[in-house]
Order: C-alpha cells, then sequence, then structure tokens
C-alpha cells in the first residue's frame, strides 16, 4: 500500500494570494499533480489547510485534490478552523490500512500556534491503540519531538512526553507522521518508548530552514511531499519534491 502525506498548504479564499515565496494555490497543484503520478492508495493532509479559516479556502482544497484517483483525508493544524473543514469533508480517527491501522489525532489548541493532545485525548488514543493490536501509524499536525530549530521546537507538541508515556505501553506503533515544521525530518521518540520514527514533510507551500535559530523560509528549497510504502515486511519513506 502506498499512502502519501502532503501538508501545511496554506490556502487563502484567492487563489491569487501569494505567500512568501510563491503561489500556494499553484504549489499545491504542483504537488497533487506529482503526487497523483505515483498511484498512491490514500493521500493524508496533516494541517494547516488553511491560511485565512475560510469555507472557501476549503472548497479549495477539495478542488484542488480532486484530480486524485484514490481517497484522501484531512486533520486540522494550527491555522485552521475545524468547524469549516468538517462542513467541507468530515474527519476521520481512524483509518483501515489492511494489515494496518492509521489514528488521526488534532492537537490543535484554539488560538496558539503550539499544539497539545490534552488529558482527554491522550485517553481516546491508550483505548483505540489498546483495542487492536495491528502495526499502528500515528499522523498529527504538531511534532512530537525536538527537530533541532530553538524557534519551531517552541512551538511543537506541548505535552508530547504524556504522549510517548502513553505509546510506551503499545509496541505496535510503527512511526508517527506530523506536518507544522514545513521542512523534510527524520527523527525517534524516545527509548522508553520504544525510539519509534517521526517523519516530518516539506509543506506544499513556503519552505522553513532547517536547523535555524529564529524563524527563516528557505528560499533555496522547493515543496515537496512524502512517500510511505507499506508491505508485509515494514514500512519505507523518503521526500519528493516538486519543480514549480
Amino acid at each position: 500500500m502506498r499512502l502519501i502525506q502532503i501538508t501545511d498548504c496554506h490556502l487563502h479564499a484567492d487563489a491569487q494570494a501569494r505567500s512568501r515565496t510563491g503561489l500556494p494555490h499553484r504549489q499545491l497543484e504542483r504537488v497533487v499533480a506529482a503526487a497523483a503520478g505515483l498511484r498512491p492508495d490514500m493521500v493524508l493532509m496533516t494541517g494547516d489547510i488553511s491560511e485565512d479559516r475560510t469555507a472557501a479556502s476549503y472548497a479549495e482544497a477539495e478542488r484542488l485534490l480532486a484530480p486524485l484517483a484514490c481517497p484522501w483525508f484531512w486533520l486540522p493544524g494550527n491555522h485552521d478552523e475545524p468547524g469549516l473543514m468538517a462542513d467541507c469533508r468530515p474527519f476521520h480517527e481512524t483509518l483501515d490500512l489492511g494489515r494496518r491501522r492509521l489514528l488521526l489525532l488534532d492537537t490543535q489548541r484554539i488560538g496558539q500556534e503550539a499544539g497539545e493532545l490534552g488529558e482527554a485525548r491522550l485517553t481516546a488514543l491508550a483505548e483505540r491503540l489498546a483495542e487492536d493490536d495491528r502495526p499502528t501509524l500515528v499522523a498529527m499536525h504538531h511534532p512530537p519531538v525536538a527537530v533541532g530549530s530553538a524557534w519551531m521546537d517552541a512551538l511543537g507538541l506541548t505535552d508530547a512526553d504524556a504522549f510517548w508515556d502513553v505509546v510506551a505501553g503499545h509496541a505496535h506503533v510503527e512511526a508517527v507522521i506530523c506536518g507544522h515544521i514545513h521542512q523534510a525530518f527524520v527523527g525517534r521518540g524516545p527509548e522508553s518508548a520504544g525510539g519509534v520514527p517521526v517523519y516530518g514533510c516539506p509543506s506544499s507551500s513556503d519552505q522553513f530552514l532547517p536547523g535555524a535559530e529564529d524563524f527563516a523560509v528557505d528560499e533555496a528549497s522547493r515543496p515537496g511531499f512524502r512517500v510511505i510504502d507499506l508491505t508485509r515486511e515494514g514500512l519505507s519513506t523518503w521526500v519528493e519534491r516538486v519543480d514549480l
């Protein structure tokens, strides 16, 4: 099975609105075309679909993803308006991948850039992990590990330790997929939780400069997406970049 992750589109109601380095609508269109060419079985959008939190921006996302010949799903990021997203396309908490499951977590804190699961969501995650022992992928917007950029690490998942405490009781968690960081990234959770791999993804819009102390855009980098191939033997993953 091939899963493709697209993230941090930052769309506006106005399709001609610019980001810091380009046109988010045109960039997402190119990303979707490249992703479709790799024939995914499923596409997952890991948050910050919108920049202006408008119904029209989510309608634009649906229009731009229409060329995909596979199901696609999304979860909210810190820039999103979950109510408008759900009105446009329902959320899913669990996706059946056959031999695996994919759990989608909402880490949004209303009005905050950083993310949080909170006690209720952590309890629900523990219950969902306990109900099925198939290999499981967990997707969220905010990274649950430091990514090496001081400013971004201050805006990650604030209760990451509690998240990993839940994961530690469930050895079938195979990987965590996150958005928010606008860059390719591979890390690991704590050894106490099994050292689960954590994969970040380039944005379909602006790219952030890896390793930066303060906010910085990587103007030399290109939009991209992550490909995740799931087989009997395990998981393989890589990042594809898109020429504009």
